[in-house]
């Protein structure tokens, strides 16, 4: 077994890391410079950097602060937000990425996330899926969350899936900052319609919710941000109680 793996995540908005409860009401969780090496140290297994606002303010990702990050850290790093072309990913890459997030911009062209995936190779695209559950389907949202879109989130995994991405990062809009859990049913199916790894992401507030993300909702890795940046889940700590589980993880 592949071994699981747990990523804070950095949600950047002016320079700053934030978070908020589903996808609003935004506060100050600190410097993401520090948090990231914080991180780095502490044995997270990758580190992910959103700059949330970069596509609804139409402005590229923040990479002088991306270059500030990947300094400090030994562990791979994936960059997010605002990211639409191969110029774009080499930018990102140069300021010391291992893999770039897209959201908005595979929504908009598909077809970007094969030319990204034969420029750089899969293993460096990861697709962020924003979704929310409106009933009966889960529905797919863009610009931070800020616009619904017509696709559905399985569908249209599926043909993220077939057009090169090499991952999956997908977040609940309805768990995103609650502390109650992951959207373990929806993840499980992704899981079972996917070959590719899945990330999880929104609802992190205990370690229960993490086996539970691993042993119901199939996750190759979880993500969280609030629990890691408020100190109250240490990632020892966490990977300790995971392996007393019986989960592999690094």
């Amino acid at each position: 077994m592949l071994a699981k793996r747990i990523i804070p995540c950095l949600d950047i908005k002016d320079g700053r890391t934030v978070k908020g409860i589903n996808f609003v009401g935004l506060r100050d969780a600190g410097d993401p410079v520090e948090l990231g090496k914080l991180y780095s140290e502490a044995g997270a297994d990758e580190l992910v950097f959103l700059d949330i606002t970069a596509t609804h303010e139409k402005r590229k990702t923040l990479a002088s602060l991306a270059r500030s990050i990947a300094q400090h850290l030994t562990i791979p790093f994936t960059i997010g937000g605002g990211i639409s072309s191969v110029q774009d990913v080499e930018v990102c890459l140069q300021a010391g990425a291992d893999k770039v997030s897209i959201n908005s911009a595979a929504v908009r062209n598909p077809d970007l996330i094969n030319e990204l995936a034969l420029e750089f190779g899969s293993q460096c695209i990861v697709v962020a899926i924003d979704a929310k559950f409106i009933d009966p389907q889960w529905i797919v949202h863009v610009s931070g969350g800020r616009k619904a879109t017509h696709l559905e989130l399985f569908s249209w995994a599926k043909e993220v899936e077939e057009q090169g991405a090499g991952e999956i990062l997908f977040t609940s809009m309805d768990h995103d900052g609650t502390k109650a859990g992951f959207a373990n049913e929806a993840l499980a199916k992704l899981s079972e319609t996917l070959s590719i790894p899945i990330i999880a992401s929104g609802g992190a507030g205990s370690k229960e919710h993490f086996v539970e993300v691993f042993q119901t909702g199939k996750a190759d890795a979880a993500l969280a941000a609030s629990i890691f940046h408020f100190k109250e889940i240490e990632i020892q700590e966490l990977k300790l109680f995971l392996k007393e589980n019986g989960i592999v993880v690094r």
